[in-house]
């Protein structure tokens, strides 16, 4: 009985080992989306007040938690059953990433042009702030699905040949990896401020503590605005990844072409694409009719 237990206990351990070296593996192999992931959603998880930051990346953890549930068996079943179907999902997200780095960049850089906020973001910021968060959680839920999908599908690409246990337990373990790493680094960046408040706090004004909580103070806005660009460049390299990888004719086009640049013009010319059949379809379905308070003070002014 007790060599049972000790054998049942020895190949317990040894499934354990083969985990963790194929957790390491796809982990190595998943470490460059995964930073990508962690761009993208800190620019997501910032630009709201103090008292609502944790709360909302609490919210957008749990999102990324379900999306996790969902795609994981799902991504199991398909790789196994109907392995093209991966492909497709990929196409499409890298589609909905491309659009919306492109949609970002074109936002940018015209209102650069014309120094004025686009029409999109005062209507945004004449809504309540409940529903501004709504909608940025909503966005943040919907990209972490798309990345999530990446993750794993690259995940289990590293241990498509292992035992279905270990492929089980391996890309688990990387898509809880990936939500509480990411996410948790993404708390500590929008909490800096407040790390360095306290410690100016607690400084009397002068020393070593105060001088760092300044530099934490000081250096919030900083880092803000470049996980805003990386976070944007990111979008467009990712979704050109998806392209250039699913695609053969894209995969072949440009041989001598870095595949970093490569990935980035694809998922650039693609979003832009995207934005611009947008546009055109948005032009069809013309303006939205008035709603009545909007009728009333037009009759007010005549």
């Amino acid at each position: 009985m007790a060599s049972g237990i000790f054998a049942v206990l020895d190949d317990i351990a040894a499934l354990m080992d083969d985990v963790a070296l194929a957790t390491k593996v796809a982990t190595r192999k998943t470490a460059g989306i995964l930073g990508d992931d962690l761009a993208v959603n800190a620019e997501k998880a910032t630009g709201f007040l103090a008292d609502r930051e944790l709360p909302i990346l609490w919210s957008i953890t749990k999102g990324s938690l379900v999306n996790k549930l969902i795609i994981v068996p799902i991504a199991l079943l398909l790789s196994a059953f109907f392995p093209i179907a991966i492909t497709v999902i990929l196409l499409l997200g890298g589609c909905y990433l491309a659009y919306e780095g492109a949609e970002k960049i074109i936002h940018y850089f015209g209102n650069l042009i014309s120094k004025q906020p686009h029409p999109v973001e005062e209507a945004k910021q004449a809504r309540p702030a409940p529903d501004q968060e709504k909608e940025k959680v909503k966005s943040a839920i919907t990209t972490d699905f798309i990345l999530s999908v990446e993750i794993v599908i690259i995940a289990l690409g590293t241990v498509a040949e292992e035992e279905l246990s270990i492929r089980i337990m391996t890309v688990s373990a990387v898509a809880l990896l990936a939500t509480v790493g990411v996410y948790g680094f993404v708390a500590l960046i929008v909490r800096m401020d407040d790390a360095g408040y306290k410690l100016i706090k607690g400084s009397s004004g002068k020393g070593l503590l105060f001088t760092l909580g300044k530099g934490l103070v000081g250096a919030l806005p900083i880092i803000i605005r470049i996980l805003s660009v990386v976070g944007t460049l990111a979008l467009i390299l990712v979704a050109g990844g998806i392209f250039v990888h699913n695609i053969h004719y894209l995969h072949t086009l440009f041989p001598n072409m870095p595949a970093t640049l490569k990935e980035f013009g694809i998922g650039l010319v693609v979003g832009l694409i995207l934005v611009g059949l947008f546009s055109i379809v948005q032009s069809f379905r013309g303006s939205p009719k008035p709603t009545a308070p909007e009728r009333k003070a037009e009759s007010n002014l005549q």
